[in-house]
């Protein structure tokens, strides 16, 4: 197993690792709207889906994997009736490649911000444990 950490993305606010390398794969820890610093990001879902697309990014290419490699992500929104904004931002970083998806609405989430996603990715062969 090993643990991936970049300072693109907002530390763990929690107990927790921003993703793990295990058997192939790259589990990500839920990422919000929070830039490096730890600063939320506006209160729209535009620019929070933009910010925690971005941190997901970081944290991929941290383990050597870019949105290619995802295989499942999952969605937490506060609000369905902004799936559809967040659906035409996640394919804009998504592009053609199309990994399984759930989509989750839940009441709160950490510091009140209105998404976070997570992912499971394939990790290349030189980050294999």
């Amino acid at each position: 197993m090993k643990f991936i950490s970049t300072n693109q993305a907002p530390s763990a606010i929690g107990p927790y690792s921003q993703a793990i390398i295990a058997n192939g794969m790259i589990f990500t820890s839920g990422q919000i709207a929070m830039d490096e610093k730890g600063v939320i990001v506006a209160d729209d879902i535009a620019n929070q889906t933009h910010q925690v697309m971005k941190n997901l990014f970081y944290v991929l290419e941290a383990a050597n994997a870019h949105f290619n490699d995802v295989i499942k992500t999952t969605i937490f929104l506060t609000d369905m009736n902004n799936f559809a904004i967040v659906n035409e931002i996640y394919a804009h970083y998504f592009g053609h490649h199309k990994p399984v998806r759930s989509t989750v609405a839940v009441k709160t989430l950490p510091r009140n911000v209105l998404i976070e996603i997570d992912c499971i990715a394939l990790a290349h062969a030189d980050f294999h444990i």
